[in-house]
């Protein structure tokens, strides 16, 4: 995981917006905690959110967001997410993607990588879906985490803000 702990609320006024906003007519982000920075463990501020629908308030699914560039984020993506097996189908991560990127505005980054295993097509459709560009099909450096897990390559897609 690229997160680390939750933050205080005196580092969560500093470091994090109201996301009350990102919604549309079909889902909402519901924020479930910010997470904040680990310099130590490169690690960046992190906001994670359960995906809504938006006429019932019903639980489709969880994203998250991690602000900012580094090299962990080049493999391992600004956005994360996961939908459950009942509502997939419906763009729901795509929709979740494109709300979240007001929030990156906020903190102003002109552009994301979201990434996923090449042999995901769902995900690799939902990063499409939300406008991303294949930049590359990479192999994970051998002391990456998610390589450590057993993953050996990741699609890196662009999304210009």
């Amino acid at each position: 995981m690229i997160c680390g702990k939750t933050s205080t609320r005196e580092q969560e006024e500093k470091m994090f917006f109201d996301t009350i906003n990102l919604k549309s007519d079909e889902i909402f982000l519901k924020l479930d905690r910010t997470i904040e920075a680990n310099p130590e463990k490169r690690w960046v501020p992190c906001y994670e959110f359960k995906i809504c629908l938006g006429f019932d308030g019903t639980e489709a699914g969880h994203c998250n967001f991690r602000v900012g560039y580094t090299e962990k984020l080049y493999f391992g993506g600004n956005i994360g997410y996961s939908i459950y097996e009942p509502f997939r189908g419906n763009h729901y991560a795509g929709k979740a993607c494109l709300l979240l990127f007001e929030l990156a505005r906020m903190h102003g980054m002109n552009f994301l990588y979201i990434t996923c295993n090449p042999d995901n097509i769902a995900s690799r459709k939902t990063c499409e879906y939300a406008g991303g560009v294949l930049e590359a099909i990479v192999d994970l450096p051998t002391d990456n985490d998610m390589y450590l897990d057993g993953e050996k390559q990741k699609c890196i897609y662009r999304i210009n803000l």
